[in-house]
């Protein structure tokens, strides 16, 4: 299980934390082409996996860590979606010491880096680097607001037993400069475009009921933050549920119960056979909202790294009175096959 509750220190926890099983960064976003009416959603999540059986061999070619990553670009005007991974091993080294690693992540602060992909803060930013096939990212995120600690002040229960916790933290509102690039079509990205961030590790996260979950991680348009989830077990009811809602600086953390996800209406990919709700009614203490991808085939095949069929895309979100309140992003996984970390 995830230690107990303690307070994250910055910028240190937002390092990597190899003694953990699992952790990963995720980048999630909405673009405006300023040379064009073009508008994208673009992700880019790193992965880090310890690999327990190699700790305690000596050599520096030891695949102690295994970085995974994945990137994506949607074209919302186009109606496509293109998307792109890597893996590869990490001794575990700080970030860029052992010239044998093609991958590595520093332990103080964020910095990690998969070959030509990276994703590391300087100063009061982010930057993030990804070249793709059909499509690169170049951008820099800003942070308008302060960490968001998800959960118990950081620790975010993720199912039935204590064991299922997690150390979790977003940052939302991000706003993002630099250049996106679309089968060779380079496009300098507008004031106004906004990302968001999370960073989560864990030893033990799933319930060995749960096989997936649904996510969404919402940039509002007065400058609010929400996030919502639910574990799904086989028969598709929450396992467990939460989230939390941050408006005007004050967090309110949902309970478990208090959030639903009632599925409005599917998209079958024509590729994993998997059916998704691409839209949803979501009922939070913080109000009802219709949740609707912008696009329907947002599905990521990450068979050749992580192993999983997921879908993670960019989504409108209307409010109980169906006005636009806010952008931002859908994750849905365990859908084509149950999810395994």
């Amino acid at each position: 299980m995830a230690r107990p509750r303690a307070q994250l220190q910055f910028p240190k926890d937002a390092g990597a934390h190899p003694d953990y099983a699992t952790e990963w960064w995720y980048v999630t976003g909405y673009a405006v082409a300023e040379d064009t009416p073009a508008t994208f959603g673009f992700q880019v999540t790193f992965f880090r996996k310890r690999v327990a059986r190699t700790q305690a061999l000596q050599s520096r070619f030891a695949a102690r860590q295994l970085i995974f990553a994945h990137a994506a670009l949607t074209d919302v005007q186009g109606r496509t979606h293109w998307h792109d991974q890597r893996v590869a091993r990490w001794s575990g080294a700080e970030g860029g010491q052992n010239p044998a690693d093609s991958a590595w992540a520093s332990t103080r602060n964020t910095a990690v880096q998969l070959r030509d992909w990276s994703l590391q803060r300087e100063g009061d930013h982010f930057m993030t680097l990804v070249h793709g096939t059909d499509f690169s990212l170049e951008l820099i995120l800003t942070p308008s607001q302060p960490v968001l600690l998800q959960g118990d002040q950081g620790l975010s229960r993720k199912g039935p037993d204590t064991a299922q916790t997690s150390y979790y933290y977003s940052v939302p509102q991000l706003q993002v400069a630099g250049t996106l690039a679309l089968q060779g079509r380079r496009h300098r990205v507008a004031a106004g475009s906004m990302a968001w961030l999370d960073h989560e590790w864990s030893q033990e996260m799933l319930h060995p009921q749960a096989v997936g979950w649904d996510w969404i991680g919402i940039n509002l348009l007065d400058g609010s933050a929400l996030t919502a989830f639910r574990l799904r077990d086989p028969s598709g009811q929450a396992l467990w549920d939460g989230g939390s809602f941050r408006s005007g600086g004050t967090l309110f953390t949902f309970r478990r119960g208090e959030v639903l996800f009632r599925p409005l209406r599917t998209w079958q990919s024509p590729l994993s056979r998997a059916r998704y709700p691409v839209e949803w009614i979501v009922r939070t203490p913080a109000d009802h909202y219709t949740v609707r991808a912008v696009v329907d085939n947002q599905e990521l095949d990450s068979r050749n790294s992580t192993g999983a069929i997921y879908w993670e895309g960019l989504c409108e979100v209307m409010d109980s009175n169906n006005r636009l309140v806010g952008r931002g992003y859908l994750e849905m996984t365990g859908y084509a096959t149950p999810l395994r970390l």
